[in-house]
């Protein structure tokens, strides 16, 4: 099964297969209570195993469990919120 590590020194979550092959990540930026994610990659041969998904729940959960909110710059991130709508309450209110 995948893991997915925060990076916390990069600034990005990076997702890594059972043989520790990096196979992808997911940036952010921390500005105070907001969380930008600006960039999701999987590796081309990689895609379609859902791992982008898995990266970006597992950076909501964080974002969630620390009083958070999210800026969804990655047009991935903007596409998940969108389609689970139990993540958008976690986007950042317009003031």
């Amino acid at each position: 099964m995948p893991e997915v590590r925060n990076n916390t020194a990069a600034g990005r979550y990076e997702i890594y297969l059972d043989d520790g092959t990096e196979a992808g990540f997911a940036d952010y930026r921390v500005r105070g209570k907001e969380v930008e994610l600006p960039h999701t990659v999987v590796k081309p041969e990689f895609n379609g195993q859902g791992l982008a998904g898995q990266l970006v729940q597992r950076a909501l959960e964080d974002i969630q469990a620390n009083g958070q909110c999210v800026v969804p710059s990655c047009s991935y991130v903007a596409a998940y919120i969108q389609r689970k709508p139990q993540w958008q309450s976690l986007l950042c209110k317009l003031d």
